[in-house]
């Protein structure tokens, strides 16, 4: 073989017999932990995101190094999912409307100052099971949270009492027009705790888009990679999201690659 090659035998076994170089060893080490990463974020994680739980864990790497190689080991991130849509905002032209008054303003300076809410539904087996969320603007963190059968008003609302029950209340409550939140029972929750209620446009969803980015996020990392049998399924899955990964383990970009736990013990330790 080595006559066929043009390689000389003393050549070939001195490479047989030859170390690997440091860089080759560095990558070897680099690829466990690239690896241990991804699992980390739950398979969800492309080369940003990987690269930052480097980084807290010490080790250096290029975004393009790490990005060649998660390739070699067949690494990737979750793509963009486009699935159908069902419709949950019904309103209803006899209940009053708020302002639109965030107005697109996205870039708040406190935790609790703005809560955006919306609801989103989870298919199942055995049918639909519906959620309510509320996010803190500032720390994208979810404060509340709620799921139930039916679309009625008191699905929102267990979500709304969740997050005051450990929060403070916000300035402004921001939603679409749907009419669970524009229902006098959710408006004179708001009302109690002095939150200023904010209302998207007919039919904007850019109004609201941080929720949006929200399930979104929920359906490619969680809904989609799991077909439920079960309502009962379902409910443990977006329990250990929610808390467990998504509040205090997944980094994410629009908090400089921190968790939204880090992220508020930050802000509060400042």
């Amino acid at each position: 073989m080595c006559e066929v090659l043009e390689v000389s035998r003393s050549g070939y076994y001195a490479w047989r017999s030859r170390k690997p170089s440091k860089r080759l060893e560095e990558e070897a080490r680099l690829k466990v932990s690239i690896h241990e990463a991804h699992q980390q974020g739950r398979g969800t994680y492309g080369s940003p995101r990987v690269t930052e739980e480097l980084k807290s864990r010490g080790l250096s790497a290029g975004r393009h190094r790490v990005a060649r190689l998660m390739r070699e080991q067949e690494l990737r991130g979750l793509p963009r999912h486009r699935g159908f849509r069902v419709v949950t905002t019904q309103t209803d032209p006899s209940l009053a409307v708020a302002p639109n008054t965030l107005n697109r303003d996205f870039s708040v300076a406190e935790l609790d100052q703005v809560w955006v809410s919306d609801l989103t539904y989870l298919p199942t087996e055995e049918g639909w099971l519906y959620l309510a969320a509320i996010l803190d603007l500032r720390s994208r963190r979810i404060v509340g949270w709620s799921l139930g059968e039916t679309l009625g008003t008191q699905l929102p609302l267990r979500a709304l009492r969740m997050a005051l029950g450990h929060r403070p209340a916000a300035k402004i409550h921001h939603s679409d027009r749907g009419c669970q939140y524009a229902s006098v029972a959710y408006r004179a929750e708001l009302a109690k705790h002095g939150i200023e209620c904010s209302m998207s446009r007919r039919g904007n969803c850019w109004d609201n888009a941080p929720m949006e980015s929200f399930f979104a996020t929920l359906k490619r990392e969680l809904v989609h990679r799991s077909p439920w049998q079960t309502r009962g399924q379902a409910r443990q899955d977006v329990f250990d999201y929610i808390e467990v990964f998504y509040n205090r383990k997944r980094r994410h970009s629009a908090l400089n690659y921190q968790t939204p736990a880090q992220f508020e013990e930050q802000l509060r330790a400042a």
